[in-house]
């Protein structure tokens, strides 16, 4: 799905989603990420909910937001008790979510001007296109 800009400053803004890529700004990124409104981590290696750790999130230690959004993938799915303890130690609101929603969630958000960071699983077999 394409969605529609809004805003023109210099913010990373989801443009678009589909099982197999998420647009950032436009351009489309193939391989899970994570992105911020002020950075951008492609290729990020987490390619579904069983290889995520607490060490996979290490990018955003230097900078917490305020809400951390969980993309994983076309299926909402959350991690195990234990490891969802150890992923909240940080402080951050934690919010897990099929990709589509976490792509939706973090430009309103975002919009608001919290701080926000969303982790994007994307599928990379998924070809299925899903209207938002």
């Amino acid at each position: 799905m394409q969605f529609t800009q809004i805003t023109a400053d210099d913010r990373n803004l989801i443009t678009g989603y589909a099982p197999d890529h998420v647009a950032v700004n436009g351009v489309r990124h193939t391989a899970s990420l994570i992105l911020r409104p002020n950075r951008l981590l492609t290729e990020w290696p987490v390619t579904g909910l069983e290889a995520l750790t607490p060490a996979s999130l290490e990018w955003l230690h230097p900078d917490p937001p305020e809400i951390l959004l969980i993309g994983t993938g076309t299926c909402q799915a959350f991690p195990e008790p234990a490891l969802w303890t150890l992923l909240r130690e940080p402080g951050w609101g934690l919010e897990f979510m099929d990709t589509a929603a976490a792509c939706r969630t973090y430009n309103l958000i975002m919009a608001e001007g919290r701080t926000v960071a969303a982790a994007l699983i994307v599928e990379s077999g998924a070809r299925e296109q899903h209207v938002l």
